[in-house]
């Protein structure tokens, strides 16, 4: 295997070792399911969903396993507000979540474990790290010892005297005089009298947020896997405290690569509710064609933040996201050019002929995802072949033109490396681009159906030779933005 990765935990890029060949046994912490997915949400799914597709065409088996957080405070406190069952609001935004990644193109997992179903297995990973003097119970809770694991802080790369300094002003009330040390961190919850809970030996409570995604990823990949992945704010204290009660627990490297992808920044800030520049994936997708989201967040590299620009008017509403609408225009050009693709006759394929080496797609893209998954490397490779078809189109077009076979087997290969290693390009054309064409048409007030008539009425006048008022049409719907493109089958038409 030649893909290359960025390792958290040395801080290089490294080969992407697998412990069993040819399998990749990889875990991504999933959502907790409270409210609908963000964009920060899609951000990070869409890279690990890349990272599975490029294994896969490469020829790599891939178990990748993507948690569902059903039990959590917030979970609990929002059922509460609602008035509404914890497990009906958590499988509702759960399925809100399966919906929102499916329309962005992100697979599903091969596993989807949740924590309501996984208990037994959190509760005998608490009572091995009691039993092994890792962990202790105080009144109901059971806290994990961070002394008792001497590698503490190696994945953030963190001194733990620092870290304990820091949380020993965050750790209040109870929870303060319950723990040995300050950066100790909860393994179960006690309940209060009258909340959700479930029982333990140690009382009714919750399991803590950590020791859920040890517990399942252990359950489902071994106590040793390939690759554990998230977001750049899972390093610490989340993904800390995986790697220091899994591996108190049971003596051994819990993930061999651990990787991470950067923040959504709205207007270099990162995305959060609290400062009001936070987005749904569904706010977004009411205003551009989802694909052109997945597009966007492959212009920079997964490593690094991931800007996003908004337009507001004078009373602060959103007015538009120019890079989401930029994005959607390269996403029109991706099928429109394959759509010329499709459309070349038979008769004009010629048998003889060479293909230039500017229509392999797929050499190009296996070249730059090994190299770190450099999508935006590999969004260049794409606009070279995107040109290269473009070429080969126009020449199959000209006047007894032919486009060697070849070249058009290649270009074809191209589109499905597009979609098998980048999840881009995997819808019909004309569905697509009619999607896009009618969605810009209605933000201007046009109706597809007006634009038709108008067609129509230049057809008219150009069967009745009157080219004045043909032009008079055009003329006309181009001053709306309504752009015509006459073809041997018809007319159809785009807008600006």
């Amino acid at each position: 295997m030649s893909l290359r990765l960025h390792d958290t935990l040395s801080d290089q890029k490294l080969p992407f070792e697998t412990a069993e060949p040819g399998h990749a046994r990889i875990y991504v912490c999933g959502p907790t399911v409270y409210d609908y997915a963000h964009l920060g949400h899609v951000r990070c799914y869409v890279v690990y969903d890349v990272l599975v597709r490029h294994l896969k065409a490469t020829g790599t088996r891939v178990t990748y396993v993507r948690n569902i957080t059903d039990i959590d405070d917030k979970i609990l406190a929002r059922a509460k507000e609602r008035g509404e069952a914890p497990t009906e609001l958590a499988a509702r935004f759960a399925e809100a979540f399966h919906q929102d990644l499916a329309r962005v193109g992100n697979l599903r997992p091969d596993i989807e474990p949740k924590v309501s179903e996984h208990l037994d297995e959190i509760r005998d990973l608490v009572a091995r790290l009691i039993e092994g003097g890792h962990a202790y119970e105080a009144g109901g809770d059971v806290y994990f010892d961070v002394h008792s694991f001497k590698d503490y802080g190696k994945l953030s790369h963190r001194n733990l005297a620092d870290l304990e300094a820091g949380a020993s002003g965050r750790t209040q009330g109870d929870d303060k005089s319950k723990k040995r040390n300050p950066a100790d961190f909860a393994l179960w919850k006690g309940a209060a009298e009258g909340d959700v809970s479930w029982p333990s030996p140690w009382g009714p409570g919750r399991p803590g947020w950590h020791i859920e995604c040890s517990a399942m990823s252990m359950a489902h990949l071994g106590e040793s896997f390939d690759l554990h992945g998230g977001g750049l704010d899972l390093v610490f204290p989340h993904h800390e405290n995986e790697v220091a009660q899994s591996e108190a627990a049971t003596g051994k490297p819990f993930a061999t690569t651990w990787m991470h992808n950067g923040f959504v920044e709205v207007d270099k800030t990162k995305m959060s509710k609290s400062l009001g520049n936070f987005f749904t994936a569904r706010d977004v997708y009411e205003r551009v064609e989802p694909e052109a989201i997945r597009y966007f967040t492959m212009t920079v590299h997964y490593r690094a933040p991931l800007s996003l620009d908004w337009t507001l008017d004078d009373d602060g509403n959103v007015t538009g996201f120019p890079q989401f609408e930029e994005a959607e225009r390269r996403v029109e050009y991706v099928y429109q050019t394959r759509q010329r693709l499709e459309e070349i006759p038979e008769s004009r394929i010629a048998e003889d002929g060479t293909a230039p080496e500017s229509l392999n797609l797929r050499a190009g893209l296996v070249r730059t995802l090994d190299d770190d998954l450099n999508m935006p490397q590999a969004l260049a490779q794409v606009a070279e072949f995107l040109k290269a078809v473009n070429e080969l189109c126009d020449a199959a077009s000209r006047k007894k033109g032919k486009a060697p076979k070849a070249s058009v087997t290649l270009a074809r290969d191209g589109f499905a490396a597009l979609e098998a290693e980048l999840g881009l390009g995997v819808e019909e054309p004309r569905a697509i681009l009619e999607r896009i064409r009618d969605r810009r048409a209605a933000a201007r007030g046009i109706e597809p159906g007006d634009v038709e008539e108008r067609i129509e009425e230049r057809r008219r006048a150009r069967a009745d030779r009157d080219f004045a008022r043909a032009d008079e049409v055009r003329d006309a719907l181009a001053a709306q933005g309504v752009e015509l493109h006459d073809s041997p089958e018809g007319t159809r038409w785009t807008m600006r």
